[in-house]
């Protein structure tokens, strides 16, 4: 049993280690972690009442999905809650995706719902 119990308490950080096909909140041990590693990385500034923001959250959520973009880890930035990360990133408004390479930021983009830009997007973090 105690078994079970530590390897449900470590998977989110084993998973930190490893390719994030989908969408997962922030976390800033998460961030460096993933950083550190040279992983690719989204990070998406949403807001829940942001139509923006719903409207992008299919397009990324079935690009994330295509063999090209699977080892693309997706971290979600609560705009209304983690207003310390939102201002640590830069960011004035929702919808803001930016996207990381070996460690630096490569890209950012604002407001965009078209699916082959966000595509584009995403692919520079590749």
């Amino acid at each position: 049993m105690f078994k079970l119990i530590r390897s449900l308490i470590l998977l989110p950080f084993l998973a930190a280690g490893t390719a994030v096909a989908a969408e997962q909140p922030f976390d800033q041990a998460t961030f460096d972690t993933l950083q550190k590693q040279g992983k690719p990385i989204l990070v998406m500034i949403h807001a829940d009442w942001c139509p923006t923001c719903k409207a992008q959250k299919p397009i990324i959520g079935e690009l994330l999905k295509t063999p090209e973009l699977q080892s693309l880890a997706a971290l979600r930035v609560d705009f209304d809650k983690q207003k310390a990360v939102v201002r640590a990133f830069k960011v004035q408004y929702q919808s803001t995706l930016i996207v990381f390479k070996d460690g630096k930021e490569v890209d950012r983009s604002t407001g965009d719902t078209k699916k082959d830009s966000i595509a584009a997007l995403l692919k520079k973090a590749i």
